[in-house]
Order: C-alpha cells, then sequence, then structure tokens
C-alpha cells in the first residue's frame, strides 16, 4: 500500500493530555485519510508501545451513540495511554467495519427489527467484518514501531497485525461502556466474532 506521511504535526490537547496529531494518506483511487494520536516519547523506545488501533465510528465516537461501545473504548484509550505517559491511537477510517457510514444506517435499521450485526451486514451482502489492517501496519513502521501491547478485545486483530509483520507481544483487554443498548450488539460480538469481553481474559 502506498502511504504518504504529511509533514505537519500539530498538538491536540485533550481532557487526558496533549497528544501529537500526526496524519497519513493512502495513495489509492478512493484517499482516504488517517490519522495517529501519539502521547509522550516513542521515538528510540526498546520497550513495546500501548497502541490502540480504533476503527472510525462516527456515531459512536462524535454523536454519543449508546448502540456500541466505540466511544467508550476511545475515551479509555486516550486516558490509559495518557496515564501510562506514552502510547498510540491509530484513527482507522474504515467506518462501519469498512462496509460506509450510509450501510451502516442501512445496517441499524435491519437491527431495529431484529437481526443482530452480523446478520445484517450478510443481508446488505457484506462479511462481517470487512476490515483491512495494512494501513496501519504502514503506519507503525512509518513511525519505526515493531513491538506493541495491542489494546483491543479482538484476537483476529491482534493475527491480522502480526501476519502484517507486527510484533503484538500482549493483548490488553478493553472492556467498558455495556448498557441496556449495546448488550445484544456485545454478546453478538463475543458469540460470533470471538471477541473476549470477559474480564482478566488476556
Amino acid at each position: 500500500m502506498s502511504l504518504e506521511k504529511i509533514k505537519e504535526e500539530a498538538i491536540l490537547p485533550t481532557p487526558w493530555g496533549k497528544f501529537i496529531l500526526i496524519g497519513f494518506k493512502e495513495n489509492t483511487k478512493i484517499e482516504k485519510n488517517h490519522v495517529a494520536l501519539i502521547y509522550g516519547k516513542i521515538l528510540n523506545n526498546t520497550n513495546p508501545i500501548l497502541v490502540r488501533v480504533h476503527s472510525e465510528c462516527l456515531t459512536g465516537d462524535a454523536l454519543f451513540s449508546l448502540r456500541c461501545d466505540c466511544g467508550f473504548q476511545l475515551k479509555k484509550s486516550m486516558k490509559m495511554i495518557a496515564s501510562l505517559g506514552k502510547g498510540i491511537i491509530i484513527y482507522h477510517r474504515q467506518e462501519g467495519r469498512n462496509i460506509g457510514l450510509l450501510n451502516k444506517i442501512k445496517a441499524y435499521s435491519l437491527q431495529d427489527t431484529g437481526l443482530d450485526t452480523v446478520e445484517a451486514n450478510h443481508k446488505l451482502g457484506f462479511l462481517a467484518d470487512e476490515r483491512n489492517f495494512s494501513v496501519c501496519a504502514d503506519i507503525l513502521n512509518n513511525l519505526n514501531i515493531k513491538d506493541i501491547f495491542l489494546l483491543t478485545n479482538n484476537p483476529l486483530k491482534v493475527i491480522a497485525m502480526k501476519k502484517l509483520g507486527i510484533n503484538v507481544i500482549k493483548r490488553v483487554s478493553l472492556i467498558v461502556g455495556r448498557n441496556i443498548n449495546n448488550s445484544i450488539y456485545l454478546d453478538t460480538k463475543e458469540k460470533k466474532m470471538g471477541h473476549c469481553l470477559k474480564k482478566n481474559i488476556q
């Protein structure tokens, strides 16, 4: 994949501290931009870095949706990384597990009729998860990061990153945000997609 890092960097003040915002551009037919949020000094680091690969979720991250756990996970990731003093959040611009925002709304509509998230994707002609994590590995390589602790509940994401050459030393759980509106969604992720949503499972 052809990935271009823009030379400009910017400070992003947040409730948890100041992150450095770095932009990346995919040089493909459908240009997508991704960002990395860097906290602390990561250059020439000999220890693994805590990394969150966070796939874009407009409804959860920006519109406070309770249908998923995405917004809760993003906030918790930023807080955890800031408390550790260093880490990286890759904001992965593949909305709705890469089916796009409008198809995600269609999937939500199907879920309103009783389908779960996997069934809704299949009904629309998609896989349960259409994401490709190669750009995330490219970003880490660009930042010269090879050894990481991956902040995720999804073992398949660990496998994907390892296949792309990233040395995932450990998976770190990120179990937050369960509520009456997303309990079926989370149960489906656990039962049908293999997510580890039990406390203290690594």
